[in-house]
């Protein structure tokens, strides 16, 4: 059996009639540059999300960098954030001349540790930027107390988390502003790149609008000096579809999620499974168990039939491209020891019983051939 880390062929064959009609309907109307349809996807998800405003731009990356630099954040300024992420996340703070301050992660959830955050916090900090890694929340209640006593903005970096709750409520609108990825293995992912910011600041929104559009306040005049990062209509047209499904398929995410569990209950001791906190509705984008021997049961699996990844084999602070900030191996030993271990088992909406029985099984075979 064969069985893919992520197939969106099957997400495309449920949904393909109405993605169709609905690019039609762009290319009909000719308008594939802030179109109609970026309007309505961005009332849409930020009524969705529960905040007041949306921004679509061009990728998650770029809602991140245009996010921070509305709010102020520049050359010499730091933001705490986690080592445990898509480089993505630090990107978007180097970009704009700031330093990313990295603090290391809890060991359950895989979010940013909020006991270790006030220490890094410095006359430099402009902001804290947690991680909704996975799928699991961080802790916002705790990080917006962090904020408010420091005077500190927070800006999540919601990327993989379309959906997901922290206390009752949808990520996105819990500190200054929220960002999402549209790339397409997200939750709720366009054919090609794309991003949104979410807030309930009027004033924040209007200047990130500014910001994606070359700095344009009106047809010929620009008020900043800045980057194009507009989404482009057919985005929004497939993303407008694939929203009206997104409740569904969290909910097949977690009965899957349920269901490895289940069936991995009895090699805990051997296997660390996805943690969820009580006060959470983790959404799965990833099913990622920690695991001994990585590389073999990675190998043994592949050689079943079975894709799986490494969502992250190389902790942001190790990476090359950040040697210049003198961070060492040993810096942040949780987020270290996890880039070790992680191992994400297919995971998506399609999957079927059959498949998460068939990985399951394989699973253990691996962990006795491994052991």
């Amino acid at each position: 059996m064969q069985v893919p880390i992520l197939d969106l062929k099957r997400q495309y064959t449920i949904c393909k009639k109405e993605i169709e009609e609905a690019i039609k309907s762009v290319f009909e109307k000719c308008n594939f540059i802030l179109g109609e349809e970026v309007s309505i996807l961005e009332k849409k998800f930020s009524a969705y999300c529960g905040c007041k405003y949306a921004v679509a731009v061009a990728s998650g990356t770029d809602a991140l960098e245009l996010t921070l630099r509305a709010l102020g954040v520049g050359f010499g300024d730091e933001v705490i954030t986690s080592p445990f992420s898509y480089i993505a996340t630090s990107v978007a703070i180097s970009n704009l001349g700031a330093k990313p301050v990295f603090v290391d992660i809890d060991p359950r959830t895989y979010t940013i540790d909020i006991t270790k955050i006030e220490k890094a916090i410095t006359k430099k900090t402009k902001a804290i930027l947690p991680v909704h890694i996975y799928g699991h929340p961080a802790n916002m209640e705790k990080i917006n107390d962090l904020a408010k006593k420091h005077n500190l903005k927070v800006v999540e970096d919601a990327c993989q988390a379309h959906g997901a709750e922290f206390n009752g409520k949808k990520v996105g609108g819990l500190g200054h502003a929220g960002c999402f990825s549209f790339y397409p293995s997200k939750n709720l992912g366009a054919y090609g790149d794309g991003g949104i910011v979410t807030t309930n600041d009027e004033s924040l929104s209007e200047k990130i609008r500014i910001f994606r559009n070359c700095g344009r306040k009106s047809k010929y005049e620009h008020i900043f000096i800045s980057s194009n990062s507009r989404l482009d209509t057919i985005q929004a047209a497939i993303l407008l579809v694939k929203l009206r499904h997104l409740e569904e398929a969290t909910a097949l995410r977690r009965k899957h999620a349920a269901m490895y569990n289940g069936l991995l209950n009895d090699i805990k001791k051997s296997v660390q499974l996805p943690f969820e906190s009580k006060d959470v509705r983790h959404v799965y984008h990833l099913y990622a168990i920690q695991i001994s021997d990585r590389h073999k049961v990675a190998q043994f699996l592949q050689d079943k039939g079975i894709s799986t990844l490494m969502h992250y084999p190389i902790p942001i602070h190790l990476e090359p491209a950040y040697e210049d900030y003198n961070y060492k191996k040993g810096d942040f030993p949780v987020a270290e020891a996890l880039s070790e271990r992680v191992l994400s088992l297919p995971m998506f909406p399609e999957l079927t019983d059959i498949e998460i029985k068939y990985v399951s099984e394989k699973l253990k075979e691996a962990i006795k051939l491994c052991a």
